[in-house]
């Protein structure tokens, strides 16, 4: 029943249910600015997870300057609270490159926990990115 897979994105068509998943996510359900949402697509590798085939959540990294950064994770609403989030961070950490010193993410108040768990701690002071409070976390 909650069998979770998570895959990395290599064809178009799945990147549109990525993109689906966050759009429902941020979009409509958080109310971030749709032009705000949609940058560096071809830049970041995406990942997809699925329950039994269903798509529920959808992350991505990506090298910036600073490091690596691992950012839009999205779960469907009814699919939280089932570990689909856990799984979508360790894929996005395995997938790195084994070079990867520096990562870190820009992390929503309410998933600072999950976060947490794979090592990630909040660096700096609390800030508002799209309207919604956040904490940097670096990877330690």
């Amino acid at each position: 029943m909650n069998n979770i897979e998570v895959n990395k994105v290599t064809s178009e068509d799945v990147l549109e249910k990525v993109f689906n998943i966050r759009r429902i996510v941020f979009v409509d359900e958080q109310n971030c600015p749709p032009e705000l949402e949609w940058e560096n697509e071809d830049v970041s590798t995406h990942f997809l997870a699925t329950i039994d085939g269903t798509p529920v959540g959808a992350c991505r990294w990506r090298k910036t300057d600073a490091g690596y950064k691992l950012e839009r994770f999205a779960v469907l609403k009814a699919y939280r609270g089932r570990k689909v989030g856990q799984a979508l961070v360790a894929a996005a950490l395995a997938d790195l490159p084994e070079d990867a010193s520096y990562i870190y993410l820009n992390a929503q108040l309410d998933a600072m926990r999950l976060y947490a768990k794979f090592g990630f701690v909040a660096e700096g002071e609390q800030f508002e990115e799209a309207g919604i409070q956040h904490f940097k976390m670096v990877k330690h």
